[in-house]
């Protein structure tokens, strides 16, 4: 994730010809003095690539100088693709960690990665660790802090929520410190739930109360939730959802989701996910869904069209695919601005399924006028 405060050095013509690292090396410099950072990284474009541009030397000469952590990110984008970029920046991490204090770290402690606090959704989670009794030491990357990353190799556990971008992260602090960690994943009841009891189960030996104290947090959530959940399975018992998403782990949770609405989910697939993330979708959906890897609008547009879906949730650029066959859309990517994880959020994403899927505006559809 971008800090709010980016910059771009300009390079032009006489740049790419003569080399740009000098350039860089003023504006590192005038911006560390003007803004007082408490680490800079630097991303590579493509045609620093392209020009052979090295920003290690130049980086470290800063970083001696300013007396902060200045690194580099290789991530131009001719190097490949998505999952690429994912391991930039999780080797430009782990330059961070192991070089903080841990000092003071409690033995129930944990990291949260691939959480990119979407709407606020890392506060919710890290409340729940909170009233277990588990310290977070640093969350990556949302809502991060220089600090705690470089203090994170304190943590007894890592959580891995967005497998597809942190699990190379998680897998190098493993071996460097020793930190377990576990795949988990925030949204829905089933899996908010899970992830909760993991974490207790993990720590039950060094301090035994915290399973009763996980139980009840979910218990003093569920008993709030369940009973405004029944008032829009009502309306949505039967309707058909499709699932367009980044990670595939994200698709296991929204199954789920949806299957607790009462609804029937009849299409679903992911960008990044692998051949055996796809076998595990098959096990847990319908006879008959249609499970796709990183399709195309084409694709997508027919497979709502044969299964006549009632809503589909993808990110931003799914939408008009939606829109313009006159089906509902729940945005569940990086554009949306209320929080979907955690108990609270499975209350809002029911409220946003059921306000989508039966608003009026869906009976003027030519292809669904033979249907009302």
């Amino acid at each position: 994730a971008l800090h709010r405060l980016s910059f771009s050095t300009d390079l032009q013509e006489m740049d790419i010809i003569f080399g740009g690292e000098e350039k860089l090396y003023r504006a590192l410099t005038e911006l560390i003095e003007r803004h007082h950072p408490k680490a800079a990284f630097v991303y590579s474009t493509c045609i620093v690539g392209i020009i052979g541009d090295d920003l290690e030397p130049v980086c470290k000469r800063v970083a001696a100088e300013k007396k902060i952590p200045v690194i580099p990110v290789q991530s131009e984008g001719f190097k490949g693709n998505k999952r690429e970029g994912y391991s930039a920046a999780c080797k430009a991490m782990f330059r961070l960690v192991g070089t903080g204090d841990i000092t003071g770290i409690s033995a129930l402690s944990v990291n949260i990665l691939g959480d990119f606090n979407l709407a606020g959704e890392l506060w919710i989670i890290r409340d729940y660790f909170k009233r277990m009794g588990v310290e977070t030491v640093a969350n990556i990357t949302g809502d991060g802090r220089v600090a705690q990353i470089m203090r994170a190799h304190g943590a007894a556990l890592n959580l891995v929520q967005c497998s597809g971008a942190t699990i190379e992260l998680a897998k190098m602090m493993k071996e460097s410190f020793g930190i377990p960690f576990l795949r988990v994943s925030y949204f829905g009841v089933e899996d908010m739930a899970q992830a909760l009891y993991d974490v207790a189960g993990f720590f039950q030996d060094k301090d035994p109360g915290i399973i009763e104290r996980t139980r009840q947090l979910v218990k003093d959530e569920l008993s709030v939730l369940y009973p405004e959940l029944r008032k829009f399975r009502e309306d949505l018992s039967g309707k058909k959802a499709a699932i367009y998403v980044g990670g595939a782990f994200k698709a296991f949770s929204l199954v789920k989701a949806f299957r607790l609405l009462g609804m029937q989910v009849v299409m679903v697939g992911s960008q990044t996910g692998t051949a055996e993330d796809y076998r595990d979708l098959h096990e847990i959906t319908d006879e008959g869904t249609i499970i796709v890897d990183d399709s195309n609008p084409l694709e997508l547009s027919s497979f709502l069209k044969e299964k006549d879906c009632d809503i589909f949730v993808g990110g931003v650029k799914e939408r008009p695919i939606a829109y313009k066959l006159g089906v509902g859309f729940c945005d569940h990517n990086h554009e949306r601005k209320q929080p979907l994880e955690g108990f609270v959020g499975m209350l809002n994403f029911a409220r946003e399924v059921h306000s989508s899927v039966m608003s009026p505006v869906w009976r003027f559809v030519p292809r669904r006028e033979k249907k009302v």
